[in-house]
């Protein structure tokens, strides 16, 4: 009977996932016992949009009912090796590199790309860089509910934590960067993040002649080492190292006691309500695009003035009517405030409005309180050689010259 009860509680976090609704849209009530049929039919549309319900439903309520009736054993609470059992094959531990690390050449890229996403002097007035939203001290991220870029603009998203960011598979809250690589290019010459085109950047760099060398040993086959594309290289490069191993990964690997109880009831709970059905594998999130609303409309929960439809204004899909990446979990516990919009203050008030708006549960003071201890075991240690700028070629900020 518990098992049952487990199974269809899973059934029902899902209710109203297949109504991309607009606000104020009435939504389909769904009984347990026929969560898909109701699902499916929710909507009189063309055939083509039932289909790819139909699919994500079946896709969704595979891998939820899975877990439901994986975790629905009573032993698995009182027995730890059962626990961790559970979670190496929901979870894995971060790799130890993101490329090789030990060939000069690489070592030569790593560098340079150090200190290119420290320097502020390659954007528009010489006061913005990479690091102005991916600060050390605030653990890769600006602390604001959305960035500000050169000129005091405005960024429509909050920055998330450039840590481990070589793990997701795409990159920012719509997906609107394909990689690493596209998000580097585009930033050092976006409107809001530098400023500058492309004539301008390269004119500001030639200008501080520290680079040239540096450039010149990071790429030595280029007979022009200096480009925009070859400094995203060196960015990515750089940003490829830094990983942050946490409590969480020794657990993984088989040290049970790198989790305090309360963690592991937190990581129990974790598992048992159906958030690792979208924060699963390495980064525990970050691996897929999900609806931010599931069994009502997230701005309800969260306040939000603004209401971002999220990914349909990249894909004109409107499939994708507040969809978003799933973000990655890993150092979530330094990484205020939460959500696309900043929306949320505190952890404990994300985990609470997860619980309401993606699950259909109102989550007690207890699990909210063991769910946060277990996402502050994804906490890893700042990266040595990005916990502390480096010295920058010597410069004076200079306006581009034509």
């Amino acid at each position: 009977m518990g098992s049952l009860k487990l199974t269809l509680n899973f059934t029902n976090q899902r209710r109203g996932r297949a109504e991309h609704a607009a606000p104020g849209e009435k939504r389909a009530q769904c009984r347990p016992s026929n969560v898909l049929d109701a699902f499916i039919g929710a909507r009189k549309t063309t055939a083509g949009r039932r289909k790819m319900e139909r699919i994500m439903a079946t896709k969704y309520l595979f891998v939820a009912g899975s877990m439901a009736l994986s975790v629905a054993s009573p032993a698995i609470g009182a027995d730890d090796a059962a626990l961790l059992r559970e979670a190496q094959q929901i979870f894995q531990p971060l790799p130890k590199y993101m490329s090789d690390p030990g060939t000069t050449l690489a070592k030569e890229l790593v560098a340079l790309g150090r200190l290119l996403f420290f320097d502020p002097r390659i954007t528009a007035d010489g006061d913005v860089s990479c690091a102005t939203c991916h600060q050390p001290a605030l653990y890769g991220t600006d602390g604001r509910p959305t960035s500000v870029g050169v000129k005091q603009r405005l960024h429509s998203r909050n920055a998330p934590t450039i840590f481990n960011a070589a793990l997701q598979f795409v990159i920012h809250w719509r997906g609107d960067r394909e990689s690493l690589q596209d998000q580097a290019e585009q930033a050092l010459t976006g409107a809001i993040s530098s400023g500058l085109d492309e004539r301008d950047v390269m004119d500001r760099l030639r200008r501080i002649d520290g680079y040239a060398p540096s450039f010149a040993a990071a790429f030595p086959t280029d007979s022009n080492p200096m480009t925009v594309k070859n400094m995203a290289n060196a960015i990515v490069a750089y940003e490829r190292t830094l990983l942050t191993p946490a409590p969480f990964d020794a657990y993984l690997a088989g040290n049970v006691d790198a989790l305090s109880p309360a963690a592991r009831r937190g990581l129990e709970t974790f598992i048992k309500t159906g958030c690792a059905a979208c924060h699963n594998g390495v980064g525990v999130g970050g691996g897929m695009y999900r609806k931010f609303g599931i069994v009502e409309d997230y701005w309800s929960a969260t306040g939000s003035r603004n209401i971002d439809k999220g990914r349909v204004e990249v894909t004109k899909d409107r499939n994708d009517l507040y969809v978003f990446r799933v973000p990655s979990l890993r150092n979530v516990a330094m990484t205020a405030p939460y959500f696309h919009d900043g929306s949320a203050a505190t952890l404990a008030d994300a985990v609470k409005v997860m619980g309401r708006v993606q699950l259909g549960m109102k989550l007690g003071d207890a699990e909210i309180s063991d769910i946060v201890s277990f996402l502050s075991s994804l906490t890893g240690d700042l990266p040595t050689e990005f916990a502390a700028p480096p010295v920058l070629p010597p410069a004076a900020v200079t306006a581009p010259q034509r």
